[in-house]
């Protein structure tokens, strides 16, 4: 007998707007698939890299969080502050990019998983709070920042939701992979 599955997905309640509380709906979503895919992982594939100078899984958790931090605040027209939030520096908290040759930064050595969740749920939970007073008026409001490089970037509130949800996505098909390239690694030693 073939069994039948059903997806939905819940837009919370509580939002100014309703393009923001998809946007955040779909953010948890990607984020319990994440936390799934990833919850047997140990401090070592957390610090694993496939070469040196490049991204480990810790990293990229410690990036999503910094990163949903960063453009929330952005968003709002607020300075960057992720260190209040997180405990993290947002340019040096995630250790990317990394020189070459670069081990992951030595503060997030020997981080159990349940240090990342926290990381994460501290960042939506910020993000959360931020996205619920977004009105619809405010979708279409032009920010302006300037990078560390000296460029200046503008872009919408509405962007800031929409890269939020590509960026988390992206990240997460990335560890994904090196989740598959540290046991195709531990296979054929």
């Amino acid at each position: 007998m073939a069994t039948e599955e059903r997806f939905t997905l819940t837009v919370p309640t509580g939002y100014a707007c309703p393009e923001a509380a998809f946007i955040i709906a779909q953010l948890d979503d990607q984020s319990a698939l994440l936390l799934e895919a990833v919850r047997d992982i140990t401090p070592e594939e957390l610090e694993w890299q496939p070469g040196r100078g490049m991204n480990s899984i810790g990293m990229l958790l410690a990036h999503n969080a910094i990163v949903e931090v960063v453009w929330s605040q952005a968003a709002a027209g607020e300075p960057v502050d992720t260190a209040r939030i997180l405990g993290l520096d947002a340019f040096e908290g995630d250790g990317m990019p990394l020189p070459p040759d670069a081990e992951p930064p030595a503060h997030l050595a020997g981080k159990p998983f349940a240090y990342y969740v926290d990381l994460l749920e501290r960042a939506r939970a910020f993000a959360r709070d931020h996205a619920q007073r977004i009105t619809a008026a405010d979708l279409d409001t032009i920010r302006t920042r300037t990078r560390r490089n000296g460029q200046r970037q503008e872009f919408s509130v509405r962007w800031v939701l929409y890269h939020m949800l590509e960026h988390f996505a992206g990240h997460h098909g990335q560890m994904l992979l090196l989740r598959h390239q540290y046991a195709a690694r531990r296979v054929n030693v």
